[in-house]
């Protein structure tokens, strides 16, 4: 029997392993080249040498006599011109090659000619800024150990690369982890600048097509079996601080949780920006947050299906937004009478359970990070956890994650299982015959420091996590300008319901506070409404206001407000029965809406409706004027 082979062959598009034996002639290998890289016959040409030299050219000789042995790296280079060559730049219009390339064939990298060619990765706007930026950490001439001129440069006050530990760690407060692109800059800092560096995501599922044996559970074989898993903290995160635009955000979404003791999530919307204060880092903004249907109780949550889900991510898109998070509470009174919650969450407990963290997995592995430097296109998430949980001064604070790349593995493949009885501890599922599953280990010191490997059965997860510092700004910012609340959604168990009462309620709230046009309809909750609303759904016509909301352009929006769309709005407001406190003519252009004094009003201090013929609001005991 052939003893067989893997032969490595690298290509301006990354390494693969190609299966071989040494009997097997060199026509035979470049085939199965060709059909995994999508080449045509005559697509490419493969050499001994990067230089170009020792081109494989005998077609009828073996491995064996060519000298090429199990390990060795041959070098791939696409013909610099072929009859299909034109095909990836006309089926990719909005993207460029990034593939790192070869010196000698960069003008052929960006149009490989391949039946099955992986499409170019379009990373997002924030990493292709923060690629192109130097990240070196300049000091000044220290007085001291500097004994040069102004213009010279010693080992004392030369620029530090972005990655060096040792000056993250003297930050105040200390830096635990590298950003994503200072990471990246480590990597691509050698001599051959990362032409070779390829960020390989972790399988843990058993590789297809070995034709060797029989499928699991009756054969595996090494070339089929993934390698066992080591877990390591992670060095580097993708986001390095999160950041609230204002206080308003936090407290409207704390409010349900105030009112009922339920828990409750949402998701974050925002868009990622430069953190000046980390070398090369990234900072996620938070501008709203949607509130998805749910069930909530005082210590679990469950999601239900949402109908509404892919239309907050056209608005939010058209806004300039994206889903950047997700948040949920884990909140105990601790004395109603001063409003203090219980500190829950340390060091001595937990900081996410194993069940968080594995949703944490789900989540992230939906919103991959685009990556250039990945053969798969893909390689970790932006997408982070925040909890609203107790802090040490028994105040609610907000504590931001991640899980790191090799959790989104295990969840991926769906090799980890919370403990029952230990939220502080995972559980790495066994073989079975319908699965089967790498092992996976831990370090960690004895009682005499001495490094001991475990395996992960179970497994504390603060090897899965990291820690993002959650801020909000000394100066609050608004994306949305609107001083009054819109009821936000999924809220029918508070009373606090969406639809054209509310609406002409908070409209003639607005007309009182001499607001613009512009800052009545900035509300992320309220231009859902107008969107997904089922009497008059505006969807495809609300564009114009948009634009007008996303630039902050009040000319935009007047110019919105003379639409039909918005005239059907207003007389559908007036003819709700609504006492207003005051007219809609300043703000809307519209009608007075009629006194409706024997109709259902709305408070106005929590908005809740209330039955006619009542003077004090059912929820909060308030008089109505």
């Amino acid at each position: 029997m052939a003893e067989n082979i893997i032969i490595r062959v690298q290509s301006p598009e990354g390494m693969k392993k190609i299966a071989s034996t040494k009997r097997e002639t060199a026509a035979a290998f470049l085939k199965k080249v060709a059909k995994e890289f999508g080449f045509s016959s005559n697509g490419f040409s493969i050499y001994l040498n990067r230089n170009k030299t020792g081109e494989i050219l005998s077609q009828n000789k073996t491995l064996s006599l060519l000298k090429i042995k199990h390990g060795d790296m041959l070098f791939l280079y696409p013909s610099s011109a072929g009859p299909s060559s034109e095909n990836m730049d006309t089926a990719q219009p909005h993207t460029s090659s990034s593939y790192p390339s070869f010196p000698s064939s960069s003008s052929s990298s960006s149009s490989l000619s391949r039946s099955h060619s992986a499409p170019q990765i379009q990373e997002d706007e924030i990493d292709q800024y923060l690629s192109k930026q130097e990240g070196k950490i300049y000091r000044n001439k220290d007085p001291q150990l500097c004994q040069h001129g102004p213009m010279g440069k010693c080992v004392h006050c030369v620029p530090l690369e972005p990655f060096d530990e040792d000056y993250l760690n003297h930050l105040d407060p200390p830096v635990k982890h590298m950003s994503f692109h200072a990471y990246i800059r480590k990597l691509t800092g050698g001599a051959d600048k990362g032409k070779f560096v390829a960020l390989e995501n972790i399988s843990c599922k058993i590789k297809s097509g070995c034709e060797g044996h029989p499928p699991w559970p009756e054969g595996i074989c090494t070339k089929c079996q993934p390698s066992a898993i080591t877990l390591n903290r992670q060095k580097y995160r993708h986001v390095d601080n999160i950041m609230f635009e204002n206080h308003t955000i936090a407290d409207r979404f704390l409010d349900f949780w105030r009112k009922t003791g339920n828990q409750r999530m949402g998701y974050l919307y925002g868009r990622y920006t430069e953190h000046k204060d980390i070398p090369l880092g990234l900072r996620a903004e938070v501008a709203a947050i949607y509130e998805p249907p749910q069930i909530g109780t005082q210590n679990s949550l469950e999601l239900i299906e949402d109908p509404k889900a892919e239309a907050v991510e056209e608005i939010a898109a058209k806004l300039g937004l994206r889903k950047v998070g997700w948040i949920f509470t884990d909140l105990l009174s601790e004395d109603t009478r001063i409003g203090t919650v219980r500190y829950t969450r340390n060091k001595d407990s937990f900081f996410l359970s194993a069940e968080e963290c594995i949703t944490a997995g789900h989540f992230q592995n939906q919103h991959a990070n685009a990556c250039r430097l990945s053969p798969d296109g893909h390689f970790g998430s932006k997408f982070f956890t925040v909890v609203a949980t107790g802090g040490p001064d028994n105040q609610v604070h907000f504590e931001g994650y991640q899980v790191s790349n090799q959790c989104m593995a295990l969840v991926r493949d769906e090799c980890l299982l919370p403990c029952r009885d230990a939220p502080e501890l995972g559980y790495a599922k066994e073989s079975s015959t319908e699965q089967y599953v790498p092992d996976v280990f831990y370090k960690d010191k004895d009682k005499f420091g001495n490094d001991i490997t475990y395996l992960a059965r179970p497994l504390p997860v603060e090897y899965l996590i990291i820690d993002i510092t959650t801020t909000f700004p000394k100066d609050p910012v608004f994306t949305f300008s609107s001083t009054l609340r819109f009821p936000i959604e999924n809220r029918d168990a508070l009373g606090e319901t969406q639809d054209f009462h509310s609406l002409a309620t908070y409209l003639s709230q607005c007309s009182s506070s001499s607001s613009s046009f512009l800052d009545i309809v900035s509300d992320f909750h309220l231009l859902l409404f107008l969107v997904t609303n089922e009497v008059m759904p505006l969807q495809d016509s609300i564009g114009l206001l948009l634009d007008a909301v996303k630039t902050s352009n009040e000319e935009l929006a007047q110019t919105w407000k003379k639409s039909e769309q918005w005239a059907t709005i207003e007389q559908l407001c007036s003819t709700v029965g609504v006492q207003p406190s005051g007219s809609l003519d300043y703000a809307m252009g519209g009608p007075t809406l009629p006194q409706a004094s024997s109709a259902v009003w709305s408070c106005l201090h929590c908005t809740f409706m209330n039955q006619p013929g009542t003077e004090h609001c059912e929820m909060c005991s308030l008089p109505r004027s």
